[in-house]
């Protein structure tokens, strides 16, 4: 196989850097910033970025630098997002439990 179709599972900080066109001091800084962002570290110390992590550097750079939020800003906006995907994840949960209710329901009808 050749080596661009490998997928890799971790990157390291310089090539999140150049995916993301900030330095890798800035995405260090921002890891001290936003409490979503904490790339786990290899046995050397050296942080490794999942695709995840990649999504959440990606997500931060955006609200800071093409919407133009404030660190404090991006903060809120992300808890934002979070809390808006817990209610969606429990509305999704509340509708499968009442399909399931209006399964039963039409099955002891029948």
């Amino acid at each position: 196989m050749p080596e661009d179709e490998i997928e890799k599972l971790y990157y390291s900080i310089g090539e999140v850097s150049e995916m993301v066109g900030q330095e890798p001091h800035v995405l260090r800084y921002w890891e001290e910033e936003f409490e979503v962002l904490s790339p786990r570290k290899n046995r050397a110390g050296r942080r490794v970025y999942t695709d995840d992590d990649i999504e959440t550097v990606q997500h931060i750079r955006h609200l800071l630098k093409d919407e133009k939020y404030t660190i404090e800003g991006a903060r809120q906006a992300i808890a934002r997002d979070e809390a808006d995907a817990n209610v969606r994840e429990q509305v999704e949960n509340d509708l499968r439990r009442l399909r399931s209710l209006l399964v039963d329901l039409r099955d002891q009808l029948a």
